[in-house]
Order: C-alpha cells, then structure tokens, then sequence
C-alpha cells in the first residue's frame, strides 16, 4: 500500500520535502498550504542569497546543510534552466576593531569547507568592489543569488508530476492524531495521512499546538525592512557587501544584496514584529501569543539597548543611508527608496536565547520544523533530505 504524507506550508523547506518525499519513499504527498499561491511568506520576501556556509559552527545542523544545499541548489537550478549567478560577497570590516572579527569568520569557513575564501586588505577588496572602503574584508566568490520563488513553483510542479498534489487556500484548521496515522482538518474537509510534516514558518507555534505539541520554543517574528537603491546608484554595487555580523546575533545586520532582477537592496533591519505576519507597523496581531512567551520579555531585558536602536532604524530613512554609506559613501538618501520587506520566523527559547541552529522534532506520527531561519531556503534541498530520513517509516 502507498505511504500517504501531508506536508504543511508550501514554502520551499515545504516543497522540497514533499518533492524529496516522493521521489524517494514513493509516497502519496499532499502539500497544504494556506495561501493562494506558493511562497507566500519567507521564501518570496527575502533578498535571494545563496549564501556558501561562512557564518555557520562547525559541525552545526545550518553548517552541513548549507553546504549540501548550496551544491545539490546549483545543479536544480542548472537542471530547470533557473536563474544562478555566483556574484560574490565581501564581508568588509570598516574599523580596525573588527579585524579580530574578520579573521575569526575566515577561519570559520574554511572550517567549513567554504571554496575560493580570501582574506584582503583595503586595496584588495576595492578590486573587488571598487566603490566599497574598509579596512580589510573576507572575499567569497562562490556566493550565490537565485529567485527562490521560482524555484518553489518548479518544486511544486516536481510534486505534481510525481503524482503529489499541492492544495493551496487549505488552511489547517485541526489535527488528531490517531493510531497508525494522523488526521488533518483542511478547507473544510478531513484528510488522513500516515505521516505529517509540518513546515510551517511563521505559523509553527499553532500547527505544533493542534498537534499537541506545543514544545520548548516558541517562534518570535522579526520583521525585516529594505531600500533599494536607484538609478545610477545601482552600478555601485556589483556583487554583495555585507558587515561583520555581531556574534551574540543570527541576524547579519543591513548590507547591500545585488538580486537576479538587477535591483540592489539594502538591509534588511531585525525589528520585532507586533504580527506573524507583521510587514509592516500597521500590521498588528498575535500579540497575546508573541508577549505570552516567557523567552520574548527575556529576551527583550537582555538586549533592550539593541531592540530601541532597530526601531529607531526603522522609523527613520537615515539609519538606513549610514548604514551604507559605511560600505560605499558615494551613496546618498536621494539613491534610496523603499522596497518591500519580509518577516523572519525565530525560535525562542524560554530562558530568551535566540535559537540559533535548525531544529526539526519527531512526535510519534507527525514531524515538526520548529526552526528554519536563513540559510533555510539556501539549505532547502538538503534540510528535504535530512527531514525525509528521519520520518518515521511505515510498517504495515
């Protein structure tokens, strides 16, 4: 008899299970998904960076997968005629104190297995970018920008053509699990699946409590916000220009991202969102279950000082502008616009500690994606496979 498996969330962790799923286990898959269209959310409300595996511990989940994603992501773009372009990123130091951080980060990626990682000086890296300054910076070439979205609709076709079906505007609305299999409430009707995987982004934290499942994190939306740069301004930039991340953060602070499109965004911020859909300040909701969680209020005593920075950063067009010209001081504000932004979904831990690595939990029939920030949609391909050797088999 054929394995029948739900896959919650249509984003490209979602997809690409549901694709790896099929191919492998020959199951039956189902992909439910809210909206009415695929990568709704994080995967089409982000900058496109393929990013190679620089920030990542050693031996870390987001480490290996990175890695493997970045390969097996290259040949699936390649295969479908999708577009890649290995631009490059510079990690640029702007001060002398950020040196310390600069090389700790080089060591990092070769640790990791990054290719082509060198270290220059301020003259080396204007090579490079010639209208970037700093003081030195880590170069890797091999990084990467793509369209996402467009890889999530070819993982959705994948589906299709192995006999999947992706329903969109099916809402979960309840799930039971029952001996042997589990049983999902959707667009008003029951489906029974064997095994359900739950890719939920911004949504995890009620899928998991329908599940019974309620676990130690809770995800907290960080939304992040982009200008864009216009006009002549664009040829500033030819690649990726990114700043020494601050270690006590998952975030990698405002940096300027050439996209597939042409266009050169800068950002994104890290502002706690007042939604888990909170794009933009207007945008209130789920305020009772993002403040109810004991790790946001710990969280937000801990690094006070640098959540008033973020909002004020927000609120005001200029923070953006000094922001970048650190990196390429040609630019003006007159060379900014606003672009539209993105939410992060980011798993809490009680005790406030921002979850760094990905985390996926098996609960008997049904397997939870409680974390799977960036480099998710880089990691995609490798996360499907990591996530398809560990739902559970079927024994009939």
């Amino acid at each position: 008899m054929t394995e029948r498996i739900g896959i919650v969330g249509a984003g490209i962790v979602g997809l690409a299970v549901a694709r790896e799923l099929a191919a492998t286990r020959g199951a039956e898959v189902t992909v439910l998904e809210k909206e009415d269209g695929v990568a709704a959310h994080q995967t089409g409300h982000n900058s496109g960076v393929v990013h190679a595996g620089i920030y990542y511990p050693p031996g870390s989940l987001k480490a290996r997968l990175c890695r493997e994603g970045v390969a097996l992501l290259k040949d699936y773009c390649a295969a479908h005629g999708l577009p890649y372009e290995e631009v490059g990123k510079l990690v640029v130091a702007s001060t002398h104190a950020e040196r310390a951080g600069l090389a700790a980060l080089a060591e990092r990626a070769r640790a990791n297995g990054v290719p082509g990682i060198a270290e220059l000086d301020a003259l080396g890296l204007r090579e490079v970018e010639p209208h970037a300054v700093g003081v030195g910076a880590v170069h890797s070439p091999h990084t990467a920008i793509c369209d996402f979205p467009a890889v999530a609709r070819r993982l959705a076709r994948d589906v299709e053509e192995l006999g999947g079906s992706v329903r969109l505007a099916h809402a979960v609305r309840g799930v039971r699990e029952r001996a042997g299999g589990v049983q999902v409430l959707a667009a008003g009707r029951i489906f029974t699946f064997d095994r359900l995987v739950v890719c939920g982004g911004l949504g995890t934290d009620a899928l998991a409590a329908m599940a019974g499942r309620p676990g130690e994190v809770r995800i907290v939306p960080f939304r992040g916000e982009y200008y864009a740069l216009q006009g002549a301004a664009k040829e500033l930039v030819r690649g990726l220009i990114y700043p020494v991340p601050d270690p006590r953060y998952p975030f990698l602070g405002v940096h300027l991202t050439r996209t597939v499109g042409g266009e050169v965004l800068v950002g994104p911020n890290a502002v706690l969102a007042l939604a888990y859909e909170g794009y933009n300040w207007r945008k209130f909701g789920n305020i009772r279950q993002i403040l109810g969680w004991p790790g946001t209020l710990r969280l937000a005593r801990q690094h006070w000082r640098t959540g008033i920075k973020e909002v004020r950063g927000s609120l005001a067009k200029g923070a953006f502008v000094r922001a970048a010209r650190r990196y390429v001081p040609e630019l003006n504000a007159a060379d900014l616009v606003r672009a539209p932004g993105g939410v992060r979904a980011q798993a809490v831990a009680r005790d406030g500690r921002l979850v760094d690595d990905f985390v996926v939990d098996v609960h008997g029939n049904v397997v939870l994606v409680r974390n799977a920030p960036s480099p998710a949609a880089t990691s995609s391909l490798a996360i499907a496979k990591h996530v398809a050797g560990i739902v559970p088999a079927l024994v009939r």
